[in-house]
């Protein structure tokens, strides 16, 4: 999930745009609903906790290999659990660029190295950069950035 310059979920976002035959397994430490569920939405087929990988990886390779869909199963009672109490897990207010972008300012990148990394224009970039913060009505770059820290894009 938390990966220098581009996250986990956005990574398999990418492929499954690029190459629909590609299966994804996320081997991630983040427990938490919204995770899993951008995940999933995203295309991800296996979602193993870093602690468990050991015993869940190998069963979680052979299982999506096969069309399926593989969770830890610490995960599948939370799923359960969430859809038993009917409790909606809210979607994300931003795109999968605008975290991307969110995730780079979160590493301490500035709007000329982020119109590098995915080059477009240092105008473009700003732009990119104040999108997220009107929508979240966040107002200066500190709380973008613990905002950023708390959804799992960026490591404290």
């Amino acid at each position: 999930m938390s990966m220098p310059n581009l996250n986990g979920v956005d990574a398999a976002r990418e492929l499954q745009e690029t190459s629909h035959r590609t299966r994804t397994i996320l081997l991630t430490h983040h427990d938490e609903d919204q995770y899993l569920t951008e995940a999933l939405r995203a295309g991800v087929k296996g979602y193993v906790f870093k602690t468990q990988a050991a015993t869940d990886l190998v069963r979680a390779i052979r299982q999506v290999c096969r069309g399926e869909t593989y969770l830890s199963p610490s995960i599948s009672r939370t799923v359960a659990e969430a859809f038993l109490s009917k409790t909606p897990i809210p979607a994300d207010p931003l795109t999968s660029w605008e975290c991307q972008v969110l995730q780079l300012v979160g590493e301490g990148k500035s709007s000329k190295d982020i119109a590098v990394l995915l080059e477009i224009l240092i105008k473009t970039a700003e732009s990119h950069r104040t999108r997220p913060m009107r929508k979240l009505d966040i107002h200066e770059v500190a709380s973008l950035v613990r905002y950023a820290i708390r959804r799992g894009l960026v490591q404290a």
